[in-house]
């Protein structure tokens, strides 16, 4: 029998689980990913990528190429059923870098994510091969698959389960879904050459036969329709049917050729725990919402993002193994919400009767009548934001509601020393980032501090105003000297994005960001030697 040893085996190669593989690939992880379908699934299923798992993809590369064959910045509106626009959504800010709401075709999404795979050393693909046995021990993980029809033992220190609402590695380590599977079914249709020239996602509401479209690019389009009560959902899915239904859609021009047509259940579980030992569970296998919302992948994406630094860390000896029991504590709950979000928007698109719909109509134009609550619904801020309450957090006092800790960290524009300028990311790397928000944060850090720092390969981030604008007696960092051995990255704050942070939470003046780009700590300049220890007790034994 063929043996194959690994750090860590990703089964499944979907977005969760090439995304996870390029991340660990970054930290000279070896892996091995396992698929058992011969290629890329070409299905209607995620068609939107969001603005935080694009800085995911940033972090090795691959943001850009994803982007580029995407539809950006797309903006989505509401009508009611007489056909009229309850909201017109489109977010312009960019608080983690990139746009917030994009389209995109999940094949190819998949297709540039492998081809990368390609490129890193350490890092292996294996389509045709199923996972049919998995046994832990004290030391790792033995998978038992099939390859091509033959025989292999994959053996690793961890198992991640990134293979779908029907994982084979969460019934393996006996984890059960919870939650429900909503009643009601939702035929999904994709058409190429399409003619509807409408750049936006519109989602018509009804308490009949609520329905939505999609342009997607390459000239596709996706629509997805409700299958109402005592209709059969496979009739429902048959040409004659489907040309029907996309009728009114293209009432002066040919109805485009269907090239997908499925039908698909709702679900809203999420597991019992998305960790067992040495197996992890992520995406799909870790919970399942409707995607009335547009988050499924992208939460999977929050579930490898925060992973995947974690599994680098304790197998590269930088943390101990005990920093792995974080990963549940912070993703099962905030998983949760989403999940429960997703399943609550999808009561917005299908009122009851109409006198539902027109309290809820009122209520969407009230809203958007208040100060701020046109903002609220155009910039897309009913969207629930994670925030870890425990785990490798120092938790912020619980009243503080605006509180930065357990958040993700924003991500503004940054110049280097020699002029080039970056987004912030790229400067903070896959690291523990002291980033101080004014002047003398490397200065405060204690000598023996900044060495165990340095051992678990952190670095502090200076941020400077520009030049331009710098005042008399204030520090040029161009005359930086070597402090305590630590690695300090000076940056200019290139269009005021850490000063507009600073300005509005003054006690904040340094922040602990995790390689995941979350807070792990806030504190005042006088706390930080205080703050930094226990944060990097947080990481256990490791400190190679």
């Amino acid at each position: 029998m063929k043996s194959i040893e690994r750090d860590v085996a990703i089964v499944g190669a979907g977005p969760a689980g090439v995304t996870l593989a390029g991340l660990l690939g970054r930290y000279g992880v070896s892996v091995v990913i396992v698929d058992r379908e011969p290629d890329v699934v070409e299905e209607p299923r995620a068609v939107g990528i969001d603005d935080e798992a694009l800085r995911t993809l940033q972090t090795f590369g691959m943001a850009e190429p994803v982007l580029a064959s995407a539809v950006r910045n797309a903006p989505i509106r509401y009508y009611d059923s007489k056909g009229r626009m309850l909201a017109h959504v489109a977010p312009s800010g960019r608080p983690y870098g990139w746009p917030r709401r994009n389209l995109f075709f999940q094949p190819n999404l998949e297709r540039v994510l492998r081809d990368h795979l390609a490129t890193v050393d350490g890092v292996d693909l294996l389509t045709s091969c199923e996972v049919v046995g998995l046994a832990q021990d004290s030391e790792g993980v033995t998978l038992e698959a099939t390859s091509h029809g033959d025989p292999l033992e994959i053996r690793a220190r961890y198992v991640v389960g990134a293979d779908g609402g029907k994982s084979f590695v969460r019934r393996a380590i006996g984890v059960e879904l919870e939650g429900d599977t909503a009643p009601m079914k939702w035929l999904v249709v994709d058409v190429e050459k399409d003619t509807w020239d409408a750049p936006y996602s519109a989602v018509y509401t009804s308490p009949d036969r609520p329905s939505m479209t999609i342009p997607l690019p390459f000239g596709f389009r996706r629509f997805e329709f409700k299958v109402l009560d005592g209709e059969d959902p496979e009739s429902m899915a048959e040409p004659e049917q489907v040309a029907a239904l996309l009728k009114p859609f293209y009432l002066d021009t040919e109805v485009p050729p269907a090239v997908r047509r499925r039908i698909y259940w709702h679900h809203s579980r999420t597991a019992s725990s998305f960790q067992v030992n040495r197996a992890f569970l992520v995406g799909d296998a870790a919970h399942l919402q409707p995607p009335f919302f547009g988050q499924g992948m992208n939460s999977g994406m929050r579930d490898v993002t925060n992973l995947a630094w974690k599994l680098a860390f304790v197998l590269t000896g930088k943390a101990g193994p005990e920093l792995l029991e974080s990963y549940d504590a912070e993703r099962r709950g905030t998983a949760r919400e989403m999940v429960k979000f997703a399943t609550g928007v999808g009561r917005l698109y299908h009122p009851r009767n109409r006198f539902t719909e027109t309290m809820r109509n009122a209520f969407f134009r009230g809203v958007q009548r208040v100060p701020g609550g046109r903002d609220y619904i155009l910039q897309m801020k009913y969207k629930p934001v994670p925030r870890y309450r425990e785990g490798f957090v120092v938790p912020a006092d619980a009243a503080d509601k605006g509180s930065l800790v357990g958040r993700a960290f924003p991500q503004p524009s940054v110049e280097l020393l020699d002029g080039t300028r970056a987004r912030l990311d790229d400067v903070l790397g896959d690291r523990i980032a002291v980033v101080g928000l004014v002047p003398g944060v490397a200065e405060a850090i204690p000598h023996d501090v900044a060495a165990d720092l340095a051992r678990h390969g952190g670095v502090v981030v200076q941020s400077h105003v520009m030049p331009a604008y710098r005042r008399e007696g204030q520090f040029d960092p161009t005359g930086r000297e070597q402090v305590g051995g630590i690695e300090v990255v000076d940056v200019y704050d290139l269009e005021g994005g850490l000063r507009d942070l600073q300005l509005s939470r003054p006690d904040d003046e340094v922040h602990l960001v995790r390689p995941d780009r979350y807070v792990a700590a806030s504190c005042r300049l006088a706390d930080l030697p205080t703050v930094l220890r226990r944060v990097i007790g947080g990481l256990g034994a490791g400190g190679a």
